[in-house]
């Protein structure tokens, strides 16, 4: 190796003897260039990513740079200050929907009435029976007028609702039809003194209103003409309210499955299965130890057909609030809603027991 590979001596550079040396780099020397491997520079990315040498934006290399850099996400900037997750909200207890002191105090108050006229002097209960009646078409009546614009004629509803009782337990099932009969027919009259426009459908409400009250309700009359009718009616009416109330207690408790969530959302199949075993168990004591000649498989039957018929009677007044857009019928019970809160369930039942009793043990 010569003196010539580490360099040449002043002024034998190629740019003469007063240039000075010749700067550092590849093109200095061709020999030193040959020996010489400069390290490549890599130069600074900008922010805007790559060049390449005509200032022409370049695409970032797919991989790492070197061997041990491994490619990774930029990770987001932390907030400054995190919002911490709402607490879980706590769980909500199941509510009745419904005064329950008050509801239990007006419901004995009118199992005191009730059971009083019942055992003191038969005329006074049908007199009861009549009054709920007549409460039960105003409450009906003056639903259909506010929420639908239905003028179905109250004192001709009254009038025979009333006499249509009167007449069942007078004159037995043959009254009770004679009554209903002339009841439609004062209907149809009475509305023909206002002008004829809504008179189909205001008719039409008001034939359904005697028939839905006055005549279920005549049933019950039927159940006390017997001579252990006071008996039979407190059969029908145990049954009734132990049907609701093991359908309240089961569902309240146990229900998940919904019955009919379009007509009536609270109600589900445990709850009817409470209905139907509380009703089985009161049946067959009824009719073992209350009803004369009675059979505790009788009562079985009985309370089978007392909760299936309590439930669609409180199904269907259902279905009649949610059309008219209402929640309870009236205020005049508190706790319970309205007469015919109470009666929803009463009504379609009382010819279902009428019924049996006098195929199980007659009518006398």
């Amino acid at each position: 190796m010569n003196d010539s590979s580490w360099g040449a001596p002043a002024g034998s550079g190629r740019g003469g003897p007063d240039q000075g040396p010749a700067p550092a780099g590849p093109a200095h020397d061709r020999h030193q260039a040959a020996q010489t491997r400069p390290m490549p520079i890599v130069p600074d990315v900008p922010a805007g990513g790559f060049q390449d040498g005509h200032g022409r934006g370049a695409a970032h290399p797919s991989g790492p740079l070197f061997r041990d850099e491994t490619p990774h996400e930029h990770p987001q900037e932390p907030m400054s200050n995190p919002t911490p997750p709402p607490p879980p909200a706590p769980r909500q207890k199941k509510s009745a929907g419904r005064d329950l002191g008050a509801a239990i105090g007006v419901g004995v108050g009118l199992g005191a009435v009730i059971i009083a006229s019942l055992f003191i002097w038969k005329p006074a209960f049908v007199g009861v029976i009549a009054v709920a009646v007549v409460v039960g078409l105003w409450e009906l009546t003056s639903r259909l007028q506010e929420r639908k614009a239905i003028k179905a004629p109250l004192v001709p509803l009254a009038v025979g609702g009333a006499a249509m009782v009167v007449a069942g337990y007078v004159r037995g099932p043959e009254g009770a039809w004679v009554a209903m009969a002339l009841t439609a027919l004062a209907v149809l009259v009475w509305r023909m003194t206002e002008p004829p426009e809504g008179y189909l459908k205001d008719v039409t409400a008001g034939v359904f209103a005697a028939f839905y009250v006055p005549f279920l309700a005549t049933f019950v009359a039927l159940l006390l003409t017997a001579d252990d009718g006071p008996q039979r009616v407190l059969t029908f009416l145990i049954l009734t309210v132990v049907s609701d109330t093991g359908a309240y207690a089961i569902g309240w408790r146990f229900g998940k499955h919904k019955l009919a969530p379009r007509i009536s959302p609270g109600k589900t199949r445990e709850g009817l299965v409470g209905a139907v075993t509380f009703a089985m168990a009161a049946g067959a004591l009824c009719m073992e130890f209350m009803i004369d000649e009675g059979a505790w498989w009788q009562g079985l039957i009985l309370g089978l057909a007392v909760a299936a018929s309590a439930t669609l009677g409180d199904l269907g007044e259902s279905m009649i609030k949610r059309d008219l857009g209402i929640k309870d019928m009236g205020t005049l019970l508190p706790g319970h809603g309205g007469i015919m809160d109470r009666l929803d369930s009463l009504l379609p039942t009382a010819p279902v027991v009428w019924l049996l009793l006098a195929l199980f043990v007659g009518t006398g």
